[in-house]
């Protein structure tokens, strides 16, 4: 395993209760920080992020598709942790499967809302007080959907390959900072989100992947940790591919 010195480091991680995020919180714990862990629900989370000792995790309640949402989150976290040093984007849902002539609208405007929107949010809730401190990392948890489309998936596939985007825009504009914004585009990791797809969808997905696996959220968290470190102190407005040789590019 991995590790990198996170001590007085604070790092908010979205949808952490589960999953990537979990796994991330996780990691950044073990490695001597704390994590604020922002998800729309914190009744249920995963034993990796329950059994973390109480001084160094934070549940925090938060949708972050309500700017207001993420804003109290931010002032609770400041409030018990101090300053945020690092934003790890991972809250995702993956809308239902359906051609996009078929695709309902009030379902398209939901995924935009939670993984777009919601990455807007949280990197401009945060970006003031690391640009003050001239620290910070941001890592955007995208899609190897975002470089190449997935069919069925027109509304998952356009939100990550606008957190790309974002990225790529948002690092330029921070580069005279120390602070590094990087996104990654894993294939489909076995995850909750995969309930809200189809079985024929999900093996669709595997078939695509050379290495003939999905992906695990602790080779993700691996990669993801080095990227929120500080000696990851040159590199910006990057996308890392983990797609198991699906993308080459």
């Amino acid at each position: 395993m991995n590790s990198y010195d996170f001590e007085d480091r604070v790092a908010v991680v979205t949808g952490g209760a589960n999953g990537i995020g979990a796994a991330v919180a996780e990691r950044i714990v073990a490695s001597g920080g704390r994590a604020a862990i922002w998800d729309v629900d914190i009744s249920n989370l995963e034993p990796r992020v329950s059994r973390l000792p109480e001084a160094s995790r934070l549940p925090v309640q938060t949708d972050v598709s309500d700017l207001a949402s993420v804003e109290a989150a931010l002032a609770q976290t400041e409030e018990a942790f101090g300053q945020v040093d690092i934003l790890v984007n991972s809250a995702g849902i993956a809308g239902p499967t359906h051609t996009l002539a078929d695709y309902p609208p009030e379902a398209w405007r939901k995924v935009q809302a939670v993984n777009l929107d919601g990455t807007f949010h949280c990197c401009r809730a945060v970006v003031p007080g690391m640009a003050a401190r001239d620290y910070g990392r941001i890592v955007n948890v995208a899609s190897i959907a975002g470089k190449e489309g997935n069919p069925n998936a027109s509304a998952y596939s356009a939100s990550k390959a606008a957190v790309i985007a974002l990225t790529k825009s948002l690092g330029k504009e921070l580069a005279r900072n120390d602070i590094a914004v990087n996104c990654i585009t894993p294939a489909t990791a076995q995850t909750r989100i995969l309930e809200q797809v189809s079985e024929e969808f999900i093996e669709y997905m595997r078939s695509k992947i050379p290495r003939e696996r999905f992906v695990t959220v602790e080779e993700i968290a691996s990669m993801v940790l080095w990227m929120a470190s500080a000696e990851n102190s040159f590199t910006t407005g990057a996308v890392f591919d983990l797609s198991g040789g699906r993308a080459t590019y």
